[in-house]
């Protein structure tokens, strides 16, 4: 097993010894960033196989990003393909381990390691992680960048266990699967099941589709750029810049008012009222896929595929409930049984149980999940009253359907770094900043769509909104741009003399 050299708390708190938990975006990102202020003292521990988090673990065909990846990368290591717009899920992998190879952080990754607990100790200002083969390792400051899409959910459908057939979510696709010629059930009409629909129409005999709720579905610009655009991104690299801006730009000003039923809602409707009527002729599967919720309240899906594979001849779109799971197939409630030899469960995730199964204990013997039992709540997504030096990256509230969630990465990066600087010490956000956050973020939720009836993943069971952040991405960066000073309270360890700390605050501009 290989060994890692940490920084104890006994060393000077210019280089504080830090855990980060998760080899994504986030992590990756955040190890950079310690990288380039200088702290070497750290570990990324990772509980898969290699870097990527959702984008190693989600291999069903045709997985993808639906934002261009000029905005869907790391302002320090841009996308620059002169020829694909949209890369595949294996491209966005071999760009995470690209960065995790060029930055120098495989010596500091330490994967298959699960995270189980994390424990404060008020003595030493300290945190401890247990891994889930019964390791500890102690630590000055934790940050989790574990996000929020990588617990699979699966449904709590009557049967389910004692269906005989291969089943599986999409975020554990097999690839061993036999699909061809079979009868192949797919669970789900989001974002996953819209990608992989087309390729399995194509192998199956027959695939059935069951919808609890359709989704808006607006068209996805073409995968691969024009060849008078490509040629222009080759041989003037500066437009690359450009078109991260203007996507950025475009993405800020058109889809975020959505959200919020502001002036681009009733267009954005449009288009998916015109998307849809363009691809779909049948006036009954129309409507069946006609949401009666307002667009943004749950996750737009952006795709071209989806529509054209529903009609085919060998797929049925099912919108009557699911009453049960049979040994052979899926049973409605109208008591109709259809078999199934193979289930796919696009079901999407357990969003709103961040940092499960990890057992979180703050200071006092806090329980994290205790605390956010009536849902998840930090101040900006990443601190929470009670945790000293425990940071989230893309905890509640932080999370985007109408923009890069790379960017709010680099947001929260960039804050948590100018947090650090704070030290020799304890930081902890003060009860007067959660709480007046907490009252701006309560009322801007409310103005948003979220809080109608739609089913979604953005909500608790009892509806409280935990996942997205409910306005401009500006916004947040205007927000982390400020000095966290004020937020925070400082405490030194008993003993120790205060030192002066660095004031010079990161900042940049919005790339």
């Amino acid at each position: 097993m290989r060994t890692f050299a940490v920084y104890s708390s006994r060393m000077a708190y210019s280089t504080p010894s830090v855990a980060v938990i998760g080899a994504g975006f986030g992590g990756l990102g955040m190890a950079v960033a310690l990288k380039r202020a200088g702290i070497d003292s750290f570990v990324i521990f990772e509980k898969g196989d290699d870097v990527g988090g959702i984008w190693r673990e989600n291999t069903y065909p045709g997985c993808g990003c639906d934002v261009p990846s000029h905005l869907y990368s790391f302002s320090f290591e841009k996308y620059r393909n002169s020829t694909v717009r949209f890369p595949a899920q294996a491209d966005i992998l071999g760009y995470l381990r690209d960065v995790a190879e060029k930055y120098g952080l495989r010596r500091h990754l330490r994967t298959g390691t699960p995270i189980v607990a994390a424990l404060y100790d008020d003595d030493t200002a300290t945190w401890t992680l247990q891994t889930a083969a019964g390791e500890q390792h102690r630590f000055d400051v934790v940050i989790s960048a574990v996000g929020q899409l990588h617990n699979p959910k699966l449904p709590e459908i009557p049967g389910r266990a004692e269906y005989a057939g291969q089943s599986f979510h999409t975020a554990t696709w097999d690839a061993a699967a036999e699909l061809d010629g079979k009868e192949v059930t797919v669970i789900g009409t989001g974002s996953s099941a819209a990608q992989l629909l087309p390729t399995v129409a194509g192998r199956a005999r027959r695939v059935t589709v069951y919808q609890r709720t359709p989704n808006w579905v607006i068209p996805k610009p073409s995968r691969q750029f024009s060849t008078a655009t490509s040629r222009a991104l080759s041989h003037a690299p500066v437009l690359h810049d450009v078109l991260r801006a203007a996507t950025y730009l475009a993405a800020d000003t058109v889809l975020s008012p959505v959200i919020s039923r502001g002036w681009s809602a009733r267009p954005v409707t449009a288009l998916a009222r015109w998307h849809l009527r363009r691809q779909v002729r049948d006036r009954d599967l129309r409507a069946r896929l006609t949401p009666d919720y307002p667009a943004g309240c749950k996750r737009i899906v952006i795709d071209n595929g989806f529509y054209p594979a529903l009609q085919r001849d060998n797929v049925e779109l099912v919108t009557d409930p699911i009453a049960r799971i049979t040994r052979d197939g899926v049973e409605t409630v109208a008591g109709q049984h259809r078999r199934a030899d193979v289930i796919v469960y696009a079901t999407g995730f357990r969003t709103t149980e961040f940092l499960v199964p990890m057992d979180v204990v703050g200071s006092g013997g806090r329980k994290l999940q205790r605390e956010w039992a009536d849902g998840a709540e930090a101040y900006l997504g990443m601190a929470v009253p009670g945790f000293p030096n425990l940071f989230l990256v893309h905890g509640p509230n932080t999370i985007l359907g109408h923009n890069s969630n790379v960017f709010m990465i680099e947001c929260q990066v960039r804050y948590i770094m100018n947090c650090l600087r704070m030290l020799p010490g304890t930081l902890e956000v003060n009860d007067e900043a959660m709480r007046t956050y907490s009252e701006w973020l309560r009322r801007t939720v409310g103005r948003t769509v979220w809080p109608a009836g739609c089913l979604s993943w953005y909500k608790t069971e009892s509806g409280r909104v935990t996942n997205p952040w409910p306005a401009s991405t500006f916004q947040y960066w205007r927000r982390t741009r400020r000095d966290p000073a004020p937020a925070f309270t400082v405490r030194l360890p008993a003993g120790r003399a205060a030192v002066p700390p660095d004031t010079g605050l990161i900042t940049d501009r919005v790339r």
